[in-house]
C-alpha cells in the first residue's frame, strides 16, 4: 500500500510540474495561445481550467502525504536501535591495557644568573 501511495505522489508531482510550466504568470500561458481565435474551451475558460488543475493536483499531493504518514511500514520497534552493532574491530600489536613506559626526567640544568 506504501508503494502505491508514493507512486501516486511521484505522478502527481509531475503533472503539477507540467501543469505549473504551461502557465505564465500574470495571466499569460496557454490561454495567449488561443487568443487570435476563438476555440472550443475559449481563452478564458482555458485560463480556470489550468487554474483548477493546479489547485486540485497540490490539495491531492497534500492528501497523499499525510496518507502515507499512516500507511507507512513500521518494522522497527521503540526499543530496537535503528545502528546495527559491528564486531569490535581489534588493531594487532596495540595492547591499551599496558601501563606506560616510565618517563626519564631530564637533569635539572641551574640558571645562570643574569649580569
Amino acid at each position: 500500500m506504501y508503494a502505491v501511495v508514493i507512486a501516486l505522489s511521484i505522478i502527481t508531482s509531475i503533472l503539477l510540474i507540467i501543469v505549473v510550466l504551461i502557465q505564465k504568470s500574470k495571466g499569460g500561458g496557454l490561454s495567449s495561445t488561443f487568443a487570435g481565435s476563438n476555440q472550443i474551451m475559449g481563452v478564458r475558460r482555458t485560463t480556470d481550467f489550468i487554474e483548477k488543475a493546479t489547485w486540485t493536483l497540490a490539495s491531492i499531493i497534500c492528501v497523499l502525504a499525510i496518507l502515507s504518514a499512516f500507511v507507512m511500514p513500521r518494522t522497527i520497534t521503540g526499543a530496537q536501535s535503528r545502528v546495527k552493532a559491528a564486531a569490535p574491530i581489534q588493531v594487532e600489536g596495540t595492547e591499551y591495557a599496558t601501563p606506560a613506559a616510565p618517563v626519564e626526567e631530564a637533569p635539572v640544568v641551574p640558571a645562570e644568573p643574569a649580569n
